[in-house]
């Protein structure tokens, strides 16, 4: 029997165009992968770059004694930007079985099945792109230095297993940007000034992190987690935390000194030491309801008053 050729071309084409997206279809693809990565943000909290963005500034004005290039500010927000949401985005992934088992938790995004874990995996890759790019950009030493950083990320996700020490390497991984930010400026690591700042760094990151950590002392007790919370109980968390605090503030006078900078950084460290005060006054060991107020209210300040104070006298010798 013969085929009419025609007839089964025009039968082809007719069911690729019935398969084809409408352009309905693709605008409410646009739509859904527009919603996630709003989603995406919001989980990450990609307002809290802010905590650490001051502390790079800081870095790198330190490094430029002065301000340095335009390319270099914008490659430094780059890669911090990517290097947060890499580290908050894999570590929602890593904890997303204990998020879903915590009261306190389990309403984040991927428990409460808002994303989907190869969602946030791809999100997660693109911050790390976007991390090594702007720091292959920077210069050569950054480019070589950055998996360090993406290790570093990687490890404090899985620390919370097996150390109580975790809020040390989440310290360690925020002290990461103000000696990077000074290496993306000089391309070298010839001071101690980086290594002060990110000391302080460190040090006040794990002490938040304690105050923080507080609130999860019975879940990572049940759950065999390791904090400093579940290791030594609230009461000791808190002098603990107060103890690292002292230790950040420490190393921020050490920095002053050997900067040898004017007056301004002197009204920048007491603003600092009375909010890091004011912080531990918010919260007792019976008490923990003005935590969240204690971790935003004040941190969102400390690394903000620096910048501005130890900034201003190098920019305009105060």
């Amino acid at each position: 029997m013969a085929v009419d050729k025609r007839k089964i071309s025009t039968t082809v084409i007719l069911f690729q165009l019935w398969n084809q997206p409408s352009p309905r279809s693709k605008s409410a693809n646009m739509s859904t992968i527009v919603r996630n990565i709003g989603t995406t943000l919001e989980m990450i909290k990609i307002e809290h770059t802010l905590f650490a963005l001051p502390f790079a500034f800081l870095g790198a004005v330190l490094a430029a004694r002065g301000i340095p290039t335009v390319a270099q500010i914008l490659w430094i927000i780059l890669a911090m930007i990517g290097a947060r949401s890499t580290a908050m985005a894999f570590n929602r992934v890593a904890d997303k079985d204990f998020d879903a088992r915590n009261p306190r938790t389990r309403m984040r995004a991927i428990p409460a099945g808002a994303l989907s874990v190869g969602f946030v995996l791809v999100f997660t890759i693109i911050g790390a792109a976007i991390f090594v790019f702007a720091a292959a950009m920077l210069n050569r030493l950054t480019l070589l230095l950055s998996p360090v950083a993406l290790a570093s990320i990687i490890f404090y996700s899985y620390s919370k297993r097996w150390t109580w020490l975790s809020h040390l390497v989440l310290g360690w991984c925020l002290a990461i940007a103000p000696t990077g930010a000074w290496i993306a400026v000089r391309g070298a690591l010839d001071s101690p000034i980086p290594l002060l700042l990110s000391l302080a760094v460190m040090l006040w990151t794990a002490g938040f992190d304690v105050l923080y950590a507080c609130q999860d002392y019975d879940f990572d007790r049940r759950e065999g987690l390791h904090s400093i919370p579940a290791r030594f109980g609230i009461t000791g968390s808190l002098w603990i935390s107060r103890s690292l605090h002292l230790g950040a503030f420490a190393a921020l006078l050490a920095l002053y000194f050997v900067t040898h900078l004017g007056l301004l950084p002197v009204l920048g460290l007491v603003a600092a030491g009375g909010l890091l005060i004011y912080q531990h006054t918010l919260v007792r060991a019976d008490d923990l309801s003005r935590l969240n107020a204690a971790f935003f209210t004040t941190n969102a300040f400390v690394s903000v008053i620096l910048f501005v104070t130890f900034g201003s006298a190098v920019l305009f010798k105060i």
